[in-house]
């Protein structure tokens, strides 16, 4: 039996910090113990090839911003749709046909150019919080820090900007 010290601090410890199985529904602590108490994971050796080994963080975050890019251009869009790659209107008063890169008055769809454009407005942006993020690191040198805040603020104001202006064309009748 510990002595009385002891268990006043353990009670004063668990006092403060309510225990995790405590809290906790009782329909959810079933769910979470029920399954495990008949199901038994198998006893798998795999082992990885060592000639196979983990991408760099730099190979990750590239995959990830390309897969963002190509999430928010809407490609599976332009995949399954088969827009063409850039409209045409005819001019009233002259009649020459001239080049239409955003489908108007259209929410829901769009021109292949369109889309990447504005994938490419939205990765801008975020990339440039990434910028004002690595200008807070106190280990880099000040210039390399106004830099990066200085780029990052830049490609945050122009990714709006060209967004709002996107959608001023897009639908010409919204924010007005």
């Amino acid at each position: 039996m510990p002595p009385k010290s002891e268990q006043a601090t353990a009670a004063g410890a668990g006092a403060s910090q309510p225990s995790d199985q405590g809290s906790m529904d009782p329909f959810l602590h079933l769910l979470r113990i029920l399954p495990y108490s008949f199901l038994r994971p198998p006893r798998t050796r795999l082992k990885l090839p060592s000639s196979l080994a983990l991408p760099s963080p730099m190979t990750v975050f590239s995959l990830v911003l390309l897969t963002y890019f190509a999430v928010v251009s809407g490609l599976v869009y332009d995949v399954i749709v088969e827009p063409p790659g850039i409209g045409s209107t005819q001019d009233h008063f002259t009649g020459t046909v001239r080049p239409v890169v955003f489908l108007p008055g259209r929410v829901n769809g769009q021109y292949i150019i369109e889309g990447l454009s504005s994938g490419f407005m939205f990765v801008l942006g975020g990339v440039g919080l990434i910028l004002m993020d690595l200008a807070l690191d106190r280990n880099r040198a000040r210039s390399v820090r106004i830099s990066f805040a200085s780029f990052g603020i830049s490609a945050v104001v122009i990714a709006y900007l060209m967004s709002m202006l996107f959608i001023r064309i897009k639908i010409p009748a919204y924010l007005s």
